[in-house]
């Protein structure tokens, strides 16, 4: 996803670790240790500060982030949010349902899904993009370094 200039509403009262939010509660049973496997991701990938936020969240709210701030009513995986201020993180949302989806579909564990999107978001918080074939390219083979550091299978090889 592209990042969207306006941030991700409040979450208030939501159990937090200093830079992951679970913001739905199915993700922990979904994806036991998702907060830890979260933030070992954005370790293996972050190339900056600050660290970025991760929003481990539902569809819908993915859904109406994706309508109100690019325009397009439907699920998406991960939306990025660059930092609003010099200083601020950014932030990398995940909707729950799409990832687990898209993973069964791939016949992919969730967890690894889950740790490639966030390798993905905070490579597009970085600068990294893939609208155009060399730039997407240059982006899986980036993901694919990270996830391999992960021990996640690279999700862009052929099986």
């Amino acid at each position: 996803m592209d990042p969207s200039p306006s941030p991700s509403p409040a979450l208030a009262g939501i159990r937090a670790s200093p830079t992951v939010i679970v913001a739905e509660p199915a993700w922990r049973r979904a994806i036991p240790g998702a907060v830890a496997l979260a933030g070992r991701a954005l370790d293996a990938a972050h190339l900056g500060a600050p660290r970025p936020i991760v929003v481990l969240t539902t569809d819908r709210a993915v859904r109406r982030l994706n309508a109100r701030d690019r325009g397009r009513d439907k699920t998406t995986n991960v939306l990025t949010y660059p930092p609003s201020a010099p200083g601020l993180p950014g932030e990398i949302i995940l909707a729950l349902g799409q990832i687990r989806r898209e993973a069964a579909a791939a016949a992919r564990r969730p967890a690894h899904h889950l740790a490639h999107l966030v390798v993905h978001g905070a490579l597009h918080l970085a600068g990294h993009d893939h609208h155009r074939a060399g730039e997407a390219r240059r982006m899986e083979q980036a993901e694919a370094r990270i996830l391999h550091r992960l021990r996640v299978p690279n999700p862009w090889k052929r099986a």
